[in-house]
């Protein structure tokens, strides 16, 4: 194979490094990658990938662009909203670069297609950002002997790290044997995350790949690097195989894919009302406003800069992270129904003020985002 002249010039930086050089170039064009996600991480790593001229670049994601993804996530752009992300997502790659064959996927990753999907690829590449489908991924991964390039974020916080037990290091469940307990961490819709931040990660993403499909550098495999963008600083820990992991581990009891949602305790609901028995509904939070006799007070337990952004009148603020020390300025004997953006954290404040011994609690599901979207739409959605 060779290097049109146009490619020649197109990637002539690449062509000065002795690293890369020709042969190194025509190692990428030769390469095929799958980004699974084209979200946060997914924009900056298919980007530069395109532009360094990975040959066949797939991209995993069933979203559609949304106002709020345009805060970080850079492959789409205002004029997208509405439309499928791996729509964007090819028009951007292809105005960057037209010599990468692209490859979308408009679906889920699943165990039912994961398998034959990551095959076709030689290295795999996690910007997702659920632990479902990051098990899944390390799971596949490993099965098909295929490098896991692994990217988190979370708030100013990222790790980076490269998952391969074929090439002597750990699985991702080496690091993280478990889940965490469903609700433990928060989302990045409930949580925040700096808008940078998955530029740096995906970015560090990217870098990897380069260096496994040149096999020049020395690979993140078997270490982990932590980014904090607050202090600008970078940990590394050195990450072992563990010989009892369940997956890569001397005695495997995990041989094939597993139901993921089960293992992390996420199934999800098929019908929008099969609600948690402690849960009620925007339209029953909104009854009990509009009736004083109803004896029920609406608590927000958002915190104060979330509440100044979006608001519901007849509310009051009492912020999950002073509950421990103000919940006595409640009334045990009173009803009360507690809410906040989404309604992880106000499942968290009833289980806490249940076990204070209030027994008239309940959680309304949705949270003001979904008052927003079906009682008052000029309630921000943020």
């Amino acid at each position: 194979m060779e290097l049109p002249s146009e490619e020649i010039t197109r990637y002539a930086r690449h062509l000065s490094l002795p690293e890369v050089g020709l042969d190194g170039q025509l190692k990428l064009k030769q390469a095929s990658v799958l980004c699974i996600g084209a979200g946060g991480l997914g924009s900056p790593l298919a980007m530069y990938l395109a532009a360094a001229g990975v040959g066949r670049l797939g991209l995993v994601d069933f979203d559609v662009v949304d106002l709020s993804n345009l805060q970080r996530q850079i492959m789409h752009g205002q004029q997208d909203i509405g439309r499928p992300k791996v729509d964007s997502a090819r028009e951007t790659l292809t105005g960057i670069n037209p010599h990468v064959d692209l490859e979308m996927h408009a679906h889920p990753l699943t165990r039912d297609n994961a398998m034959g999907l990551l095959q076709g690829y030689d290295v795999i590449v996690d910007g997702t950002d659920n632990f479902a489908t990051r098990y899944l991924t390390n799971d596949a991964c490993f099965f098909l002997n295929k490098p896991n390039v692994y990217g988190s974020i979370f708030r100013f916080e990222g790790q980076l790290s490269v998952f391969a037990p074929h090439l002597g290091g750990p699985c991702y469940r080496c690091l993280y044997p478990e889940p965490p307990p469903p609700g433990m961490v928060p989302s990045c819709a409930e949580g925040g995350v700096l808008g940078i931040l998955p530029g740096v990660v995906g970015c560090l993403q990217a870098t990897e790949v380069i260096k496994l499909l040149l096999g020049q550098g020395a690979s993140m495999i078997g270490r982990l690097l932590t980014y904090h963008a607050m202090d600008m600083k970078f940990r590394e820990l050195k990450l072992r195989r563990d010989p009892e992991c369940p997956l890569c581990g001397e005695q495997p009891s995990i041989r094939d894919l597993i139901n993921y949602e089960d293992f992390c305790g996420v199934t999800a609901r098929h019908d929008p009302n099969d609600m948690h028995p402690d849960e009620v509904t925007v339209q029953e939070m909104k009854r009990a406003l509009d009736d004083p006799q109803s004896g029920i007070q609406v608590i927000d337990v958002r915190e104060e800069d979330e509440w100044r952004i979006a608001k519901v009148e007849g509310t009051t603020l009492l912020p999950l992270s002073q509950l421990a020390e103000r919940y006595t300025e409640l009334d045990p004997n009173q009803s009360y129904y507690l809410h906040c953006k989404a309604g992880v954290r106000s499942l968290k404040a009833l289980e806490f003020l249940r076990q204070q011994g209030f027994g008239e609690l309940k959680s309304v599901q949705g949270g003001i985002s979904a008052w927003s979207g079906q009682i008052d739409p000029s309630v921000p959605a943020y």
